[in-house]
């Protein structure tokens, strides 16, 4: 039932929106209608007045027709040498301790319904019991990788707040316990394993954190082996890099969403790790995979909580399923996301939180009624972090127009370019970089023919001419075009372009539109006295000056460039240092300055950050030392640093194209 539903014959009987037909009201729905042919109810029901409902679901749509417990959190942390050495695990455990207050809760609720586990692992899993009556808590060793299983139930996953001295002591204990560990080879398939074990055990749905760092080498299912060959580049050959070394981790995958198991991964790499494998579960379970190249707890240490603390009290939706209904004339036909699809038409998620999107591609295969429009509905059935299962729908209904012009002047050009990115980082799996490339171009290339020869006014063929709401579709896909997923490189190296790809695959529109074309703000024209945010330039060269201060943020980094004859006041009001010179490039957090410079732009990164899903960490540049190259490669509008046309140039390409077309 939802608001595009027509009410006939006194309230009786209702014509579906969607598919036409004319069904009875049963008799528990029946209401009269009022002297317009609405419901007397239509306000008091939101499923007849609003676009998005909830409803509690009845059993049928539980798991074994019984309600769902409330979901688990199980911590899995790598205690291999180079784990306890860089001071990382102690790190983890001392951040464990505050965070775990902070589970999500209902909002009518005091504490979380949440319940967590904890497991340590190299080459073999330890289990631990934190049951609440215990002295101290007790470690379980599994050495069977191969055949893993949960070696105890009862202890393993408890209510933090009833646990939480045996916790705490656990959390002490465990940097000391593998304190002298010379163990470098770890396992990482069956850490997974176990995870979904032991929350199959539980009969709940639930989430591992798993805080790994290096290639899994060890005897077990699920060991890689280096394959990072930079001979494969810009050949037929260079989609395998992409795809997962090994069948075991899509029917881990597999299993893991069909019993509600999200997976949540840190990597720490200090060295190529096989993103495009380790990440796969990550990927279809709905979770967020975060990569620290080369961790440092002292410089990289805050951007690591800071991730942390936003994941575990993020809103989390569990063991969803979802489905998208359109009314007669089109269909959706593909999904993107971190989803997994068993079938056409469920998406299935073994999670879903406030910071992913799915994005849909609909087909145009018959007529649509410029009357009645068009209606898509999002059915999201899912378990909510107290336990309850839950519907939510999301209705909406768009104008249909015959008119070409209506719709060049109505297109969503960030959306586009969501679509287009994600599409275009799906194909890697299966086509050549070149090929996909070329697609990118033409399919711009034709969109813009096709206004120019059905709703352009006429004029002369050297001209190039872009519809108003798509003046910037050239840049942002010039931008995708030379995004290290795309630019095939040896210089670029393997896991970055498997990171970045897996990312981009769940991002909604707002985040993608930042990370191809970073804002660039102009900080030496900040107005102390008022609000306004310092108006952001255009993402080239030639809007920097040496007498100027930039900062720039693409959702992944931030970057503060510094010109050479950058204002004494400036520096000394953001740094506390007299001078340029003085400026350390080693710093990843702005020192806390009283002083309205200071203050003014630490509020500007504060509010850019709180609207992210990734912690960015700071990275000074600068002008003609060292850092500035780092810097240069998100001056998208510019020449790119491994190739990839300016934008200038990238127009001329596009035009020339367009041109061939219309002849």
């Amino acid at each position: 039932m939802c608001p595009f539903m027509q009410f006939t014959e006194g309230g009786r009987k209702y014509q579906c929106g969607f598919c036409h037909c004319i069904n009875d009201v049963p008799p528990f729905f029946f209401q009269h209608l009022d002297h317009i042919g609405r419901r007397t109810d239509h306000y008091e029901r939101p499923e007849l007045s609003l676009g998005s409902y909830e409803y509690v679901a009845t059993l049928d749509y539980c798991r074994n027709n019984k309600p769902p417990n409330s979901p688990a959190y199980i911590f899995m942390i790598d205690v291999s040498y180079s784990n306890i050495k860089s001071g990382l695990v102690k790190l983890i455990c001392n951040e464990l301790k505050t965070v775990l207050d902070k589970l999500p809760r209902e909002e009518q609720e005091e504490t979380s319904a949440i319940r967590v586990g904890f497991v340590t692992y190299n080459k073999v899993l330890h289990f631990f019991n934190v049951k609440s009556n215990l002295a101290q808590p007790q470690m379980m060793v599994v050495s069977d990788v191969g055949e893993v299983f949960v070696p105890l139930l009862d202890g393993f996953l408890v209510n933090f707040q009833e646990s939480r001295s045996v916790v705490n002591n656990l959390l002490d204990q465990i940097p000391e316990m593998f304190a002298d560990t010379n163990e470098s080879e770890t396992v990482f398939a069956p850490v997974i394993q176990a995870g979904m074990e032991a929350l199959k055990a539980a009969e709940c749905a639930g989430k591992l954190f798993i805080f790994h760092s290096s290639l899994p080498t060890a005897e077990a299912p699920g060991k890689l082996k280096n394959r990072d060959d930079k001979k494969l580049i810009n050949t037929d050959k260079e989609k395998i890099l992409f795809q997962p070394q090994m069948n075991i981790y899509e029917s881990l995958a597999r299993d893991c969403v069909a019993h509600g198991c999200c997976v949540d991964l840190f990597l720490f790499p200090n060295q190529y790790v096989d993103v495009a494998s380790m990440g796969l579960v990550t990927m279809y379970t709905g979770g967020t995979l975060y990569k620290y190249n080369n961790f440092q707890v002292h410089s990289d240490g805050p951007q690591f909580l800071g991730d942390l603390r936003k994941d575990l009290e993020k809103r989390t939706g569990f063991d969803a399923i979802m489905r998208v209904r359109t009314s007669t004339g089109f269909r959706p036909t593909d999904f993107f996301g971190a989803i997994y699809m068993n079938n056409t038409t469920d998406v299935e998620m073994a999670a879903v939180d406030c910071d992913k999107a799915i994005t849909v591609e609909f087909k145009h295969d018959d007529k649509l009624n410029e009357d009645s429009g068009a209606l898509i509905q999002c059915a999201v059935l899912y378990t909510s972090i107290s336990g309850q299962r839950r519907l939510r729908v999301h209705n909406i209904g768009l104008n249909c127009s015959s008119q070409l012009a209506d719709l060049y002047k109505s297109c969503e050009t960030d959306a586009l370019i969501n679509f287009f990115a994600k599409s275009a980082f799906k194909a890697i799996l299966s086509q050549p970089l070149k090929t996909i490339r070329e697609i990118l171009v033409s399919q711009t290339a034709r969109m813009l023919a096709c206004y120019r020869k059905n709703c352009a006014s006429p004029s002369a063929v050297s001209q190039l001419i872009l519809p108003d709401a798509m003046k910037v579709l050239p840049v942002y896909i010039n931008c995708l075009l030379k995004s290290c997923v795309l630019v095939g490189r040896p210089e670029i190296p393997t896991d970055e372009r498997a990171y970045h790809r897996q990312l981009v695959m769940s991002m909604d529109v707002a985040d993608t539109q930042l990370f191809f074309y970073p804002q660039l703000l102009p900080i030496h024209t900040i107005d102390v006295k008022s609000d306004a945010f310092p108006t952001a330039v255009r993402c080239s060269e030639e809007r920097l000056s040496e007498g100027g201060v930039f900062f720039l943020a693409n959702g992944l980094n931030m970057m503060l460039w510094l010109g050479v004859s950058a204002p004494p006041e400036l520096i000394q009001g953001i740094f506390n240092v007299p001078s340029f010179a003085h400026i350390s490039t080693e710093i990843t957090l702005l020192p806390e300055v009283d002083n309205p410079y200071s203050k003014k732009l630490r509020s500007i990164m504060d509010y850019i950050q709180s609207n992210r899903p990734y912690s960015m960490k700071l990275l000074i540049a600068k002008q003609r030392e060292q850092a500035e190259m780092l810097f240069r490669q998100y001056l998208v509008e510019d020449k790119g640093l491994y190739g990839g046309a300016s934008y200038v140039d990238f127009l001329c390409c596009v035009h020339k194209e367009i041109c061939q077309l219309l002849s």
